[in-house]
């Protein structure tokens, strides 16, 4: 059986597929807090997959409550490679269409400083490069097996990140299309980022549940039109999940993002002077560059 080295995060619904065996529930606890659940790990075609509800079940935690670094952590302990994000966006462009799927390329953080957004700090830097916040290796096999499984399917796209839970006014709205965005949501910023820290292969998986605001003959979104239409493509990104899995020998390698801290990290010139438990606390993302 192989390591669990392929998770999902999204709605609690994704783990309920045809398929799905040996299951076990995995309470962790991390240096940055309790994950947003326990996490249900299964197997799928001899692949052990995990799975973590973004805002618990039950839906209980807002985008901003959400400890994004304890669910990134986790998975991190767990030796997670490749993170498939599912998540529920507004468009901003009249051809992203409610109930297409949108694999974003570019992000922007839009947020208000309510979440944490590194791991580094205590006297430990780290300046990551982060150009390609999505990995494109990984985007490139998530946007085939949603055209495999007869998705309408958008490749490439900028995704906006707004703080929540409310949702944009009307100005915001239109702000955001002028800036070039082609998408918005409230929980891909800083879940990326962490996860480039930390060494994983981050993809999104983005469903259009509506025209956010700015549409002039559209009704303004609701939190009714979000949960229709992600219902509705529950069963779709199941399928994705399988094909993805199913397909990984084709896909899977060592990507870019599985090397970002190389560099990141290349300043600090001795180890020494780090602090044993900030060390000790960071030993899963950084374990591998340690010098002791």
């Amino acid at each position: 059986m192989s390591e669990i080295e392929i998770a999902v995060i999204g709605g609690s619904g994704l783990y309920q597929m045809d398929g799905l065996e040996d299951l076990e529930e995995i309470s962790l606890t991390t240096p940055f807090g309790i994950p947003s659940d326990k996490i249900l790990v299964g197997s799928l075609y001899e692949t052990r997959l995990a799975f973590l509800p973004r805002h618990g079940r039950g839906h209980l935690l807002t985008p901003s409550e959400v400890p994004y670094a304890a669910n990134i952590y986790a998975l991190k302990q767990l030796g997670v490679r490749y993170i498939i994000s599912v998540s529920a966006c507004g468009s901003l462009r009249e051809h992203l269409e409610p109930g297409h799927i949108i694999i974003p390329d570019q992000l922007v953080d839009f947020t208000k400083g309510n979440r944490q957004r590194t791991f580094f700090g205590r006297g430990l830097v780290a300046h990551i490069g982060v150009s390609s916040p999505f990995s494109p290796e990984f985007s490139k096999a998530l946007t085939e097996a949603v055209r495999s499984e007869n998705g309408v399917v958008h490749e490439g796209g900028s995704f906006i990140t707004i703080e929540g839970p409310r949702f944009s006014t009307k100005g915001e709205s239109n702000l955001f299309r002028q800036w070039g965005m082609s998408i918005v949501g409230m929980t891909t910023s800083p879940e990326a980022f962490l996860a480039a820290e930390a060494e994983i292969a981050y993809a999104c998986m983005a469903h259009v549940t509506d025209y956010d605001v700015w549409h002039d003959t559209e009704e303004p979104v609701t939190v009714e039109m979000v949960t229709k239409i992600m219902s509705a493509n529950t069963e779709l990104a199941q399928r994705v999940i399988k094909r993805l899995v199913s397909t990984r020998k084709d896909w899977s390698g060592n990507f870019s993002a599985h090397y970002g801290l190389k560099e990141a990290l290349a300043l600090i010139g001795d180890w020494g002077a780090i602090n044993d438990e900030v060390k000790r606390d960071l030993k899963p993302i950084i374990g591998k560059y340690l010098c002791d």
